[in-house]
């Protein structure tokens, strides 16, 4: 969390008393709170948002909302935060597998993948995102898209990392 002085430069302050007020606002609020030396250390609830409930996807039918719980997505889709990183999709190979140009994409880094999981690999020299394959001794990279190839490597071919989530902005 930055400090009282950089907060003072970031929201353009001329007073360390102004960030102090809003500071005091972000504890009230449950967004902050201050460790043991009185640094600012984000709360549990900084990343959450409230879980409504359902929506059905088939056919309408009534609902009520009601806030049921909360859900912080870093606890929700990551589940070892040093190993994980986002990358933004670029190309369409893996379009029948729902993942776009302009995706983003959630992965975790890996050295071995299960046959079907997809992977960020580095095959020949070079990396991309394709379905990994394995069946006996024989490893490839299948596209998700009937206009491209199965990817035979050569040289070699290392998992990089695992795909966990795809992250779209409408």
């Amino acid at each position: 969390m930055p400090t009282y002085s950089e907060m003072m430069d970031l929201f353009g302050f001329k007073s360390k008393n102004a960030v102090f007020k809003i500071v005091n606002k972000l504890i009230e609020g449950g967004l902050v709170s201050k460790d043991h030396l009185g640094r600012l250390v984000p709360t549990e609830s900084f990343g959450e948002i409230p879980m409504l409930g359902f929506v059905t996807a088939g056919l309408p039918a009534s609902v009520e909302e009601e806030m049921t719980d909360t859900v912080n997505l870093d606890d929700f889709l990551i589940k070892n935060k040093p190993l994980t990183y986002m990358l933004e999709v670029d190309g369409d190979s893996m379009i029948d597998a729902h993942i776009e140009k302009g995706d983003m994409i959630l992965v975790e880094k890996a050295n071995t993948a299960r046959d079907m999981q997809i992977v960020i690999a580095e095959v020949d020299g070079e990396f991309t995102m394709k379905y990994f394959r394995k069946v006996g001794n024989k490893s490839w990279l299948e596209p998700a898209n009937k206009n491209y190839k199965p990817i035979y490597p050569t040289q070699s071919l290392n998992v990089v990392a695992i795909l966990k989530a795809v992250v779209r902005k409408y």
